[in-house]
């Protein structure tokens, strides 16, 4: 029987949703309903998302009236428990029938395998929709990702804000429900100010076109997305530049209208003197507004604002933002020429009266320890040590200007402009502003090798200390960026190819965290001294997921393999890694892979490591020596080429093993009787394996 489909709606209408997370809020929804309904057996047609500063909204397309019937087959007790001796059914036969709602008389007597037994074959009946989607919804609305919920009024109702709206509506008809402490019903309301009166929604198609023509909302967040981009891109044409519009500030533009109306302004020509990033994190960080450039690059004394409104006075809401804006800059412009009064240099001693971390002392400290480390970094990695430890005392004193404490965001480029203004070497102001990177997903790594050195030691200072006192990340509190501390590291030694040896460079930034801790009062809450282990996994599992996460070629076993050899670079490893995925390719890997799976496993089992030297005089097959003599005629170059990093090379020398050490396992009994030719042919396994395993151990991958 065709079942009959009608589209459904929910609209929740709240209070202002926090910006940076409407998006994903949208988008969770839309999938958490999705899921539901799937579970359900509902069947359904597309799903399309809304979202507003005051709304979510999800309509489902075509969406079933309710579940196919199911056939259900349950098997009830057994027979010898189903009926008494007289024949009549015991209590065990009646309860099972009253729970398929039938009598023990329709019930069926089947054998199958396991014994005969009551079993009732028949038709569930598939539930009306209208029935399921109130509890399908709930679900879906408590799965969303809301870290922290709010209660408002006399409610106890818990959402990321205040609900003032509920809309259920499958087709034309109104499902009931009374979620999140509001009943459910068709009447939706508009813009703030556009519009004052309820909006009745007569069906689910028809909700985006009312909202728009009769509530002036663009509830499509992509379309009202690529709206406020072509109307921003296209004031910044006219005033002569190019507007600057990061996808981060798009969509939070994009989060706080629902009407949107750019506006072009202005500022004073007097604070293009400041600094360009101290003007675009006034604009766009702080205000949320575009700054606009020339095309030659230089910033224009223009922006462009998304208004809320489409005011019948433009001009007046110009003024306002304009009005804004500018004691921002005024307050920058004064911190900017406060702040080189003094050189950056003259701020360590005040370093000291700032705590880093109760146990780890103050930013004094940690900037003396970055000092040290970074030095030795640099003597490690061929970088010239003083720019490196210059740049490394003087990288944490920016925090105390008043810029910084006004706009956090500018940590270390503006440690680099005032200490170009106090004539420091440009490749010390340089590491200052790159010590910081990278700052998040997809930033770029420090470039300089000053910088680089003085990068890594201030992430490996950190991640020292805090492992140190036992508070590494678990879950998803990670409180002083350890995840992206650790992955800034491997980044940059291997997008930079610095090749460092990275568990001593973290044995020595424990040392000196350690030194610390001990003279502080919490002395005693040093752990035990396994911390340089802990951090060195922890930066390899941070690897790991640079590469998984980053090249689709590259399984967890081939990162196995490779981290098996205890690479001590991660340059090194990155060199393994690749020739290992270039080996994979060759006709000859799957058999050599399998090959050494099995002399892994031979060689376990066998009572004691193999011996170390093949005696020549002792072998007799003749299989066995033309594996000797193609390891011997091989083994050279492979490790030469080895010794070279040169990987790829010597795993193409051990790909031509392939067809000997085939005819070998085919033709050669290992474990022979014979206590001596068994020892000989494991010795010969031994160095083949050695050989393998010198850069990446193959029995870990699978095949």
């Amino acid at each position: 029987m065709k079942i009959e489909r009608r589209d459904f709606l929910l609209e929740l209408r709240t209070e202002e949703l926090p910006p940076k997370a409407l998006r994903d809020l949208e988008q969770a929804l839309a999938s958490s309903l999705a899921t539901g309904l799937n579970q359900a057996a509902l069947v359904h047609g597309d799903v399309h998302s809304y979202a507003t500063p005051r709304r979510l909204a999800v309509w489902v397309k075509r969406l079933a009236a309710r579940q196919v019937d199911q056939d259900v087959k349950r098997r009830g007790p057994p027979l010898s428990a189903s009926f008494d001796a007289a024949g009549q059914p015991t209590r065990a036969a009646i309860a099972f029938a009253e729970s398929c709602g039938v009598a023990v008389e329709t019930l069926q007597r089947l054998d199958e395998g396991k014994g005969p037994a009551l079993f009732f074959i028949g038709t569930k009946a598939g539930v009306a929709t209208v029935q399921l989607l109130p509890s399908i919804v709930d679900a879906a609305l408590k799965a969303l990702p809301i870290p922290k919920r709010m209660r408002w009024g006399s409610s106890d109702a818990e959402f990321v804000r205040p609900v003032h709206g509920l809309i259920l509506l499958y087709g034309s008809e109104v499902v009931p429900a009374k979620l999140l402490d509001t009943e459910s019903g068709n009447i939706t309301l508009g813009h703030r100010f556009h519009s004052t009166k309820p909006i009745r929604v007569s069906s689910p198609a028809s909700y985006a076109r009312a909202l728009r023509q009769r509530g002036h909302v663009i509830a499509d967040f992509s379309e009202r997305r690529e709206t406020i981009r072509s109307g921003v891109e296209t004031l910044a044409t006219q005033m002569g530049g190019r507007a600057l519009m990061s996808d981060a500030l798009l969509d939070e533009v994009t989060a706080l209208v629902e009407w949107p109306v750019p506006l072009a302004a202005r500022f004073e020509d007097r604070f293009l003197e400041l600094p360009r990033e101290v003007l675009i994190s006034t604009l766009q960080d702080h205000q949320r507004y575009f700054p606009v450039e020339s095309e030659a690059g230089a910033l224009l004394p223009r922006f462009i604002t998304v208004s809320n409104i489409e005011s019948r006075d433009p001009a007046k809401v110009r003024a306002g933002n304009e009005r804004v804006v500018r004691p921002r800059l005024a307050d920058a412009a004064f911190f900017w020429e406060q702040d080189r009064k003094r050189p950056l240099s003259s701020l360590r001693p005040a370093l000291d009266t700032v705590t880093f971390q109760t146990q780890l002392g103050s930013l004094g400290d940690k900037a003396r320890r970055v000092k040290t480390l970074a030095g030795e970094v640099a003597a490690a990695a061929g970088i010239d040590r003083p720019p490196a430890e210059r740049a490394a005392s003087l990288s944490k004193c920016d925090l105390l200007t008043a810029m910084v404490g006004e706009f956090p965001e500018l940590q270390g480029i503006m440690g680099a402009y005032y200490a170009l203004a106090d004539g420091e070497p440009a490749e010390v102001a340089t590491a200052i502003r790159e010590h910081y990177l990278p700052r998040g997903a997809g930033d770029e790594t420090a470039a300089t090798p000053t910088g680089m050195a003085v990068a890594i030691a201030d992430k490996l200072d950190t991640l020292a200390g805090i492992f140190s006192i036992g508070q590494k990340p678990s879950g998803t509190k990670d409180p002083f960026g350890l995840r992206r501390a650790a992955l800034g590291v491997v980044r940059t030694l291997i997008e930079r190819k610095l090749d460092l040896d990275l568990h001593s460079v973290i044995d020595r930034a424990v040392q000196l965290a350690r030194t610390d801790i001990a003279k502080t009062a919490n002395a005693s809450s040093l752990k035990p001294d396994n911390t340089v282990d802990e951090v060195y996994a922890y930066v390899m599992e941070r690897l790991r997921a640079y590469y998984l996460e980053g090249n689709p070629a590259v399984t967890t076993e081939m990162f196995d393999a490779v981290l098996a050899t205890q690479p001590r670079s991660p340059l090194d490893f990155d060199a393994r890694l690749k020739a290992l995925v270039a080996f994979l390719t060759l006709p000859e890997a799957a058999s050599l892979t399998a090959a050494n799976k099995r002399i892994a496993n031979i060689l376990k089992k066998s009572e004691g490591p193999p011996p170390d030297v093949v005696k020549v005089e002792a072998l007799k097959d003749p299989a066995e020596i033309r594996l000797y003599d193609a390891l011997n005629a091989r083994q050279d170059a492979a490790r030469a080429a080895t010794a070279q990093r040169e990987y790829t090379a010597a795993l193409g020398h051990l790909a031509q093993l392939r067809p000997v050490v085939d005819t070998f396992f085919d033709e050669v009994m290992v474990m022979d009787e014979n206590p001596a030719v068994r020892d000989n042919r494991l010795a010969l396994l031994g160095q083949l394996r050695t050989l393998f395993s010198g850069i990446a151990d193959l029995s870990r991958l699978p095949g």
